[in-house]
């Protein structure tokens, strides 16, 4: 029999703020933490805007001698797992750390050093090359960096699946809970992109929104005068833990992961199928391995990264799941305040969806102001909308044709 998977803890490094509650404030507000990106004065890139932690720092989690030895992408793991860790209460040194595992999704690694040691190597030669450079790019530094900090023995490992790679660690740990191989998990998701190579990258490809002149109204889902998505970064790390272990601990239920689904596309290698018919069938999915009805659902925090293809496709997903239902669920896309994390959205997205339940409020989609015809549900436009919310789903699609979605419940014993 399956083993109940409760959430005890989360913690945020996002645009908005490190401070969840702060976090949540502001996107209930409406507020975008989306503007001119900093560091990329060097070319004429054609996006200049960024969803972007400006201030960020690492300490006082991490000692100034150790920053150096961290990528940016790691550290914005390390800081929201301690504060997650925080939230929760475990006390680690008094747990079996054999039945603890840590379970990272990231997309691209740190593209940052690799862009700063490559400058290096071009102009003087491999010498000066660092020697931190591999421990710092690989993507697994996160999910390590973890382990070490609460020596944590079990399984430590990253999922890479683009864009869906929170939602895919984050579906590994709970079956690491629910099949009994663990007591507890840190997982989450984890990214660290804007930077010379991702958004030369991305902009090659025109998958970025241009609109620089007002980067805060530049993210724009399932709106019809969107024109690409906002490249973001940060990261989101939840606590799962096994029901009764968490209860014998006293730890407070932030709530139940009762279901996901995933499947792939198999289609093309960045477009989505725009009948999305296989992103359907993870929400389908999600639903039967939660067993719920499509009636049951109250909220889907939306991929919805506010291109062209992308939105149109997740709408047809949300229909060909729910049918008729999709017309009365309530849908948003947190991505309008932040941009697009990128393997760290499913993290964050989940922790909103959280939010949303403990709340009952269901936080807007900005810049909502001219709905695409085709993208007919209700996204909630512009303004947050009060609404009872019991059972809410987190969608992440990613390049590849992955898609992952990841249903939360309010705890009920």
């Amino acid at each position: 029999m399956k083993k109940r998977v409760v959430v005890t803890g989360y913690g945020l490094v996002t645009p908005l703020g490190y401070d969840t509650e702060t976090v949540w404030k502001r996107l209930i507000e409406g507020q975008s933490g989306i503007v001119l990106a900093q560091g990329l004065d060097e070319y004429p890139f054609a996006s200049k805007i960024a969803g972007q932690c400006c201030d960020f720092s690492p300490e006082p989690y991490v000692e100034r001698k150790d920053i150096k030895k961290i990528e940016r992408f790691a550290q914005f793991s390390l800081v929201s797992g301690i504060r997650a860790v925080e939230a929760s209460g475990i006390d680690f040194s008094k747990e079996n750390t054999q039945r603890c595992v840590v379970i990272i999704g990231c997309g691209v690694g740190g593209l940052g050093e690799i862009e700063r040691q490559d400058e290096k190597l071009a102009k003087r030669g491999p010498k000066l090359v660092s020697p931190f450079t591999i421990p710092k790019i690989m993507p697994n530094a996160a999910a390590s960096h973890l382990a070490t900090r609460f020596g944590i023995h079990g399984s430590a490992y990253s999922v890479s699946t683009a864009c869906a790679s929170a939602n895919n660690a984050i579906i590994e740990a709970y079956k690491a809970i629910a099949d009994g191989y663990a007591e507890v998990a840190l997982t989450g998701g984890t990214e660290a992109a804007v930077s010379k190579l991702g958004v030369s990258g991305f902009g090659a490809m025109k998958a970025l929104s241009t609109r620089n002149d007002e980067p805060e109204k530049a993210s724009r889902p399932f709106d019809a005068d969107r024109d690409g998505f906002v490249l973001g970064e940060g990261a989101g790390t939840l606590v799962l833990e096994e029901l009764e272990h968490a209860r014998k601990r006293g730890a407070t239920i932030l709530g139940e992961v009762v279901g996901y689904g995933a499947t792939c596309d198999a289609a093309h290698i960045t477009q989505p199928d725009e009948g999305g018919v296989y992103a359907g069938l993870a929400l389908k999915e999600t639903l039967r391995s939660a067993g719920l009805n499509p009636e049951q659902v109250d909220y889907i925090n939306a991929h919805g990264t506010a291109t062209l293809l992308g939105d149109v496709a997740e709408t047809n997903a949300i229909k060909y799941a729910l049918a008729d239902t999709s017309r009365s669920v309530a849908i948003s896309s947190t991505k309008s305040a932040i941009g697009h994390l990128l393997g760290g959205s499913g993290g964050v997205e989940l922790i909103f969806s959280l939010l949303a339940i403990r709340d009952n409020v269901v936080p807007p989609t900005l810049n909502l102001e001219n709905p695409d015809p085709r993208c007919d549900l209700d996204f909630t436009p512009l303004v947050a909308k009060e609404r009872r919310i019991d059972v809410a789903v987190s969608s992440s699609f990613g390049f590849g044709g992955h898609n992952a979605c990841v249903a939360v419940a309010r705890f009920k014993d």
